[in-house]
């Protein structure tokens, strides 16, 4: 029998306290900016089975879908004082997405028994491996991404496990610093053991482990009501990634959504395999956050009451191929798997738009880029990293309301770094950090702005890191008549003779003196920009946001000095008819050339196919059929695909060739051999 109520509310109040205390003390302890500043961390409290049942609303990240129970199964049995330490995508069960997510699990007795767990997990300035800061997209395993630490036991009945930190010591940049960090991961997680008893000396242990699933019960109801919004049907939807980093194909996330009376299932069939680089994401085949953070939005958007815990997903689930980018096989590099999940949100948003056209946004910019620098401390004689700044992009504009300028928390809740942080702890001058003009998409209401972030780096020998960077080739998309945001640029010594566009970096070297841009895109826009009403565009210029020109252009908004010329506003909306319809996608041109070769009939057979050649050999057989089909794609002079598809009736032949030329070595290699003989793949 669930407990009642009021009862009820008041042990969600009471838990949901007690992890804002855990994210309090972790943020107000933490030494590194990742934590104090950025706030780039989690908390929670843990049910029996591994699921949450508590978070915080108000800090760190909340994707609350994950599940703890491999985690602390493969730690053995449990004593009190032991504290859990893993960051192995792999061997935690998906747990952590990426090696530098430093995740703490903790029991909570009482009388001798486990009533719950803490957790708190940070992401740590560097674990070792190939580059300072571990993360590198160009990372080809994930034994380049630092060191590899499976469940174990930091703290055994209460003491350090002084073996471990002695490894530990030895494989990371920032042993110090990290150190510190995990001293606050400590004091978060044993806050809230204190929390938790005292919770259970006023309303007893058994009331306090029946409320655990009661809150999920309570949650799942509350979801369920909510995505009976959404009428049933079958939901179609696909997006891309420019490329992986160490090619330039590009990468397609393809989603299905089934809803039938308030439940999901999201089929991520027809998605493209696995990468050779970091964008892989760990879901080890589990209904897991990266593939259903869109669900949670959009359920705690249309009713903010429910409990933030596990049971928001109850009505959910999900399927992704063995082998595919988002179900990827040991031991694929996973350390930029944000990118990816951006992507993978903006095509769950395009899939339930279709059902929902009025709930859903545009897509946000579709990045978050942490840009690091690497520099040499001569204070200490060691590699210094630090995270300059977490840099975001534009909202996405929905029906009645703009996208959010600079905001942007479709996956991630990062917050920016103040400048005067930077400046003080790392060898650089903050330029500019600023609203980036025109990045939005242009629409009836306008996708949100991206950002400006510049620097000037003041030591030598230093080196910039930006992982996560996104949306160079294919723009964040607009809807029902909205037009596309800007792409993504980075760009080395901007306004000097020695301008150079770096494109998607991995490390830069860069010298006294050098100076470095970051310009974000802005969110898609929503509905024709040519109903925008003249004042708000005229608004949008005076600000800044917007230039005459684009007015003009994008909006048929003339602006004669600093007003709106009606008549000839009036004469250039008339050139073009509206367009109104709220199902219609303009992805730009990039995007609709490609598709007209890379069409979603082609693609799943392609990647069927691919998903059954063996994993040693599976990249080397997808760029094969690429190159061969796209033939310049190798030409890095042409990034932009509508210059790379020149004919599309020719090569989405050939690709139909290649296709049918992978399903005959199939065949074959099914049938029986021949004297013994095996057929070549």
């Amino acid at each position: 029998m669930r407990i009642e109520p009021v009862t009820l509310e008041i042990l969600n109040t009471k838990v949901a306290a007690a992890t804002e205390e855990m994210a309090l003390t972790l943020k107000r302890t933490g030494r590194s900016l990742y934590v104090k500043e950025a706030v780039d961390f989690a908390v929670g409290l843990v049910d029996l089975k591994g699921k949450f049942f508590a978070t915080p609303r108000h800090f760190g990240s909340a994707l609350i879908d994950y599940d703890c129970m491999p985690a602390i199964a493969g730690a053995g049995a449990l004593e009190e004082g032991d504290v859990i330490l893993t960051n192995h995508p792999y061997f935690s069960g998906g747990l952590v997405s990426h090696t530098p997510d430093l995740t703490f699990i903790k029991p909570y007795f009482h009388d001798g028994r486990i009533v719950c767990y803490g957790y708190d997990f940070i992401h740590s300035t560097d674990v070792g491996g190939r580059v300072p800061s571990s993360i590198s997209p160009t990372s080809s395993e994930i034994f380049q991404e630092g060191l590899l630490i499976p469940p174990l036991k930091i703290r055994k009945r209460g003491r350090l496990n002084d073996d471990l930190i002695a490894l530990y010591r030895a494989n990371v940049r920032t042993p110090e610093l990290n150190l510190q960090d995990m001293s606050a991961m400590f004091a978060a997680i044993e806050t809230g053991e204190r929390r938790v008893a005292e919770i259970i000396a006023a309303h007893g242990v058994d009331t306090f482990v029946r409320a655990q699933a009661d809150l999920q019960g309570y949650a799942a109801e509350k979801s369920r009501a909510v995505l009976r919004r959404i009428p049933d049907g079958v939901y179609d939807f696909w997006d891309f990634m420019d490329d992986d980093a160490v090619t330039p194909i590009p990468v397609r996330l393809r989603v299905q959504a089934t809803v039938r009376d308030g439940a999901v299932h999201l089929d991520y069939s027809g998605t493209d395999p696995q990468v050779l680089s970091a964008y892989n994401v760990p879901t080890l085949s589990t209904r897991h956050p990266w593939l259903t953070t869109r669900i949670m939005h959009y359920v705690t958007t249309h009713d903010p009451t429910p409990p933030l815990n596990a049971g928001i997903f109850e009505p959910v689930t999900t399927h992704v191929p063995v082998g595919a980018i988002l179900n990827p096989e040991f031991p694929a590099a996973t350390g930029v798997r944000a990118a990816t999940a951006y992507r993978c949100n903006d095509a769950a948003t395009g899939a339930l738009s279709h059902g929902v056209p009025r709930d859903m946004p545009a897509p946000s910019g579709g990045a978050m880029v942490p840009v690091v620098l690497a520099e040499f401390d001569k204070r200490t004689n060691r590699r210094n990293v630090l995270v300059l700044n977490s840099i975001i992009v534009g909202s996405g504009a929905r029906y009645g309301s703009d996208g959010y300028d600079g905001v942007d928390g479709s996956i991630s809740t990062i917050r920016n770094t103040p400048a005067e942080k930077s400046e003080l702890e790392a060898g650089v001058e903050i330029l500019e950090y600023r609203l980036n003009p025109d990045s939005a998409g242009p629409g009836r209401w306008r996708g949100g702005l991206g950002l400006l972030f510049a620097f000037r780096v003041t030591q030598g020998g230093s080196a910039v890191l930006g992982r996560g960077l996104e949306r160079f080739r294919f723009r964040p998309w607009g809807m029902a008549g909205g037009q596309p945001g800007a792409n993504m640029r980075v760009v080395l010594n901007r306004g000097t003779e020695g301008e150079r566009d770096l494109g998607k970096i991995d490390m830069v070297q860069v010298a006294e003196g050098d100076t470095v841009t970051f310009m974000t895109p802005g969110g898609g826009g929503y509905g024709d920009p040519f109903l925008r009403d003249p004042s708000a565009v005229l608004n949008d210029v005076r600000a800044g946001h917007v230039s005459a020109q684009s007015a003009e252009r994008d909006y048929g908004v003339v602006i004669d000095g600093a007003a709106v010329d009606p008549d000839a506003t009036a004469a250039r909306r008339r050139e073009r008819p509206i367009e109104a319809d709220e199902l219609a996608f303009d992805f730009g041109p990039e995007r609709r050339a490609w598709d007209e070769v890379f069409t979603d009939e082609r693609m799943f057979a392609l990647n069927r196919l691919l998903l059954e050649v063996p994993s040693s050999v599976r990249q080397t057989v997808r760029q094969s059929v690429y190159y061969r089909v796209v033939p310049n794609l190798e030409d890095p002079e042409k990034l932009a695909a509508n210059e790379l598809i020149t004919d599309p009736a020719r090569q989405g032949a050939r690709l139909d060739r290649e296709i049918a030329r992978l399903e005959r070595a199939h065949d074959d290699d099914d049938a029986p051999a021949e004297d013994g003989a095996g057929a070549a793949p």
